[in-house]
């Protein structure tokens, strides 16, 4: 049972990025899934996540309006689509999976890093 996070790097402010994750031992179809973030010296948050079995998408506010989470049902693989990026968003993104009925995350990506930068 595996996540695997992927599509971190450097980009400027006001850029994109989309971030993906894999998961192999288990379909993340069955399961809630979400994004998380934890920049220099700061405790991890939460940034998105699909908590509900009809699919419907949180967001916090600091990327509301920003971003946007996705399954792909097909490659078993979640997606975290970020734009308009600013420098605030520089973090350690990991990915994380749980059962629906699961009060807390079970499964965890290692983590991709993001670094908005001119």
């Amino acid at each position: 049972v595996q996540l695997q996070a992927s599509g971190g790097g450097l980009v400027q402010p006001e850029g994109s990025l989309s971030l993906s994750c894999a998961a192999s031992g288990f379909s993340l179809d069955e399961h809630a899934i979400g994004w998380f973030r934890q920049a220099p010296g700061k405790e991890r948050e939460g940034v998105s996540c699909v908590s509900t079995v009809d699919g419907s998408p949180y967001y916090a506010d600091l990327v509301k309006g920003r971003s946007t989470i996705s399954r792909n049902r097909s490659t078993n693989t979640m997606s975290l689509q970020m734009n308009n990026l600013r420098p605030e968003d520089t973090a350690v993104y990991y990915c994380a999976a749980r059962y629906f009925a699961a009060s807390n995350y079970t499964f965890w990506g290692r983590g991709t890093l993001v670094t908005v930068s001119s």
